[in-house]
């Protein structure tokens, strides 16, 4: 009888190690998904940021390079001026020199 009682004892102390183990596990779950919520939050708030910059970004271009294409327009309008003015007053005998 005295080694049953041996045999039971271990065998609850066992199931109390594994219950441990169990809540354990259970725990370190919890702590990985909470881990992986953050991640992923950070995640999101990253690459909405990065969107955000980017978005700016592409709006600064177009800007610049509406500002360039006016800017080159009105060379061309300018050096269009001139050359007529030039050739008017090669007409006339004046030259620019």
């Amino acid at each position: 009888m005295g080694e049953e009682t041996a045999v039971v004892e271990e065998l609850r102390a066992r199931v109390r190690e594994l219950e441990d183990k169990v809540e354990a596990l259970r725990i370190s779950r919890r702590v990985l998904m909470n881990l992986i919520d953050t991640l992923e939050k950070e995640k999101r708030d990253q690459l909405e940021k990065l969107s955000t910059q980017n978005e700016k970004l592409q709006q600064n271009n177009c800007r610049y390079a509406r500002a360039i294409m006016h800017r080159n327009i009105r060379i061309t309008e300018l050096e269009e001026q001139l050359r007529l003015l030039s050739v008017g007053n090669n007409r006339t005998g004046n030259t620019f020199t």
